[in-house]
This record gives C-alpha cells, sequence and structure tokens, in this order.
C-alpha cells in the first residue's frame, strides 16, 4: 500500500501510540553495572577519566550495590584492585583476594539477592606487567604465553565462585581458557556456574578509562596478539563458536557502539544469550560531549542503549546503568 492509504506516521502521533508500537525496549533488569573493588575502608576514589565512577572499598561497594538492587538492575559485573601484584597474578585467585571478599559480603546481604553476580576472570589487573597472562621475556622481546595462562584462569575462576560468584567471566582471550575453566569447575563441584565468555573482544582504542579505573594498562607492548584485530567479522564468529564448544553458556561483546554488526550477525548465527559491554571509553566520549553542551544527556544515553540492544544484545554492561534505570522506572 501506498500513500496516501497508508501514512506511516499515524502510529507516530502520541507518547502511548510510540510506547505500544515499539519494537525494542530497555528495562533495568537487562542492565548490568561494572564495578572497581579496591582494598581499605571508606575508600570512594573517583575515576577522573569517568565521571560518577569510581573505585570502591567493600563497604562503599555495599552502599553500591544496594542502590542498584534498588533501581532494578539485573547483575554486577566485579574487577578487582590488589594492594600488591607480581608476575603470577595471585591476588586473582587467592581466596582472600579483593573480589572474593567482596562476593562473600555481598551474598550475606539479603537486599542483594536480586543482582546477579559476575565475576570478571582476567589477571591484568593483578600481574606487575599488566598483560592478560603470563610473560615471558628474552632481551627485547616478549611472549604473552597461552598454555601456561590456562592453569591461573582456571584457579580464579574456581576461586571467585567458592566465594559466591553467580557467573564468571573470562575476558582474557587466551585460546582454550573456557574449556580449561569449564574443567576446572566441574572437578571441584562447581558444574551449576555459568560462564559467560568474552568470546569476542577486540583491541580497541575505547579502553583507555578502563585501564585507569583497573589499574590495568600494559608496562610494554599492548594487546593485540591476544585480542582480536578491529577489522575481523568472521574471525569473531569463529571465536563465539569454539567457545560454546568448549562450554561457554553465554557470549558478551566488547566493545559495543563501534561493532553492532557483530552484535547483529552473532545474534543471527548463535541462539545462546548474548551481551555487549558498553566500554569505558564510549561512556566517557558521551560525558565529554554532555559536558560541553554538545548532547542532551538522558535521550543520547538512552538511544545509545537502545542502538545495542536492537543489534541484538540481550543485556548490556554499562556505566550508564543507574542513570538509565532511574529514568527506566
Amino acid at each position: 500500500m501506498e500513500f496516501p492509504i497508508t501514512r506511516m506516521r499515524r502510529l507516530r502521533r502520541t507518547a502511548p501510540l510510540r510506547s505500544l508500537v515499539r519494537e525494542t525496549h530497555l528495562r533495568p533488569g537487562a542492565l548490568v553495572y561494572p564495578l572497581f573493588l579496591c582494598a581499605g575502608e571508606g575508600v570512594r576514589k573517583p575515576v577522573s577519566s569517568m565521571p560518577g565512577v569510581f573505585n570502591l572499598s567493600v563497604d562503599e561497594a555495599i552502599k553500591e550495590a544496594e542502590a542498584c538492587a534498588q533501581l532494578g538492575l539485573g547483575g554486577l559485573l566485579l574487577f578487582g584492585l590488589p594492594e600488591k601484584k607480581d608476575d603470577q597474578a595471585s591476588g586473582a585467585w587467592d581466596e582472600n583476594g579483593i573480589v572474593q571478599q567482596a562476593l562473600r559480603a555481598f551474598k550475606k546481604n539479603k537486599k542483594l539477592d536480586p543482582l546477579v553476580m559476575m565475576a570478571d576472570v582476567c589477571l591484568c589487573e593483578y600481574t606487575t606487567h599488566g598483560h592478560c597472562g603470563i610473560v615471558t621475556k628474552s632481551g627485547d622481546s616478549y611472549e604473552i604465553e597461552n598454555d601456561s595462562s590456562l592453569d591461573l584462569l582456571a584457579r580464579t575462576a574456581v576461586s571467585l565462585a567458592k566465594a559466591g560468584a553467580d557467573v564468571v567471566a573470562p575476558s582474557d582471550m587466551m585460546d582454550g581458557r573456557v574449556a580449561e575453566i569449564r574443567d576446572a569447575l566441574d572437578d571441584d563441584g562447581l558444574e551449576n556456574t555459568p560462564i559467560l565468555s568474552y568470546a569476542s573482544k577486540f583491541a580497541s582504542a575505547f579502553y583507555g578509562p578502563f585501564r585507569e579505573a583497573a589499574d590495568s594498562a600494559p608496562k610494554f607492548g599492548d594487546r593485540r596478539s591476544y585480542q582480536m584485530d578491529g577489522a575481523n567479522l568472521r574471525e569473531a564468529m569463529r571465536e563465539i563458536e569454539m567457545d560454546i564448544a568448549e562450554g561457554a553458556d553465554m557470549i558478551l561483546m566488547k566493545p559495543a557502539m563501534p561493532y553492532l554488526d557483530v552484535i547483529r550477525a552473532a545474534r543471527e548465527k548463535f541462539g545462546v544469550p548474548l551481551g555487549a559491554y558498553q566500554v569505558s571509553g564510549e561512556y566517557a566520549m558521551l560525558h565529554a560531549a554532555f559536558e560541553r553542551g554538545w548532547l542532551e544527556p538522558e535521550p543520547a544515553m538512552l538511544e545509545s542503549l537502545i542502538s545495542i540492544r536492537r543489534a541484538g544484545a540481550d543485556f548490556i554492561v554499562s556505566y550508564f546503568a543507574k542513570d538509565a534505570a532511574k529514568v527506566l522506572g
């Protein structure tokens, strides 16, 4: 049918009509808020490049988590800043590590029961060199070892699950880590702990502010030998397929907005739950525009999130999660 019989604007006339026929919806329960946990008490240290984001001691993190639960958010994604670092990332798998301490405290708090506690599994925050795996150096050259890193990643996942993580989320991009983690969890009687794999994690310019927040910038080199080349869509599909075959229950795409085509391709190809991480650089650049009056904060924030949902993400990890939930109600 053509104009004038068909008038597309008829269903756009009023807010109730637009709401009734809206194809894609945002809801607080599909939003996950990242928390950066550090040692101490009463610590609420601002992250300079991410307005409204803080490094939090466990007592302050509990307050933040309670606010998230009240807002109806779906969950939290937890990162740790250890007091000490070493080449073996021992703080990542220490039963008294900062994230493990937080998880035990969170699980004792009944107000936090509605939140899914997701724990990031990686080594970069805990190593002296800031890489996501074991490093061997020879003169000026170095290698991020794949296979020798797998045991430490698996130990980390088991430690976090024992401490109370509902979901473990490996973000390291070492080959074979999902299978190693699945085997280790199963061997420890944790067969019901799901794995959320960062199956498609690209080497991106948008991670800069996160590396300040998590104190995880590499001390030398970069991560391009293990994180994905941003030009490769077909390779991303192979990565996802392999991780699902190894036992991943859910997958996470990272970054989100610069890779909406990857999210869409994954949604069309795979049936597992799919999340997307609206990363620190996406958040920071929008806030920079807000502060200069170049963009109106609320509609720009919501539009950025709805674009990720429309591309196919079932849930979104975002530093906007709390602000969005306040608007969505």
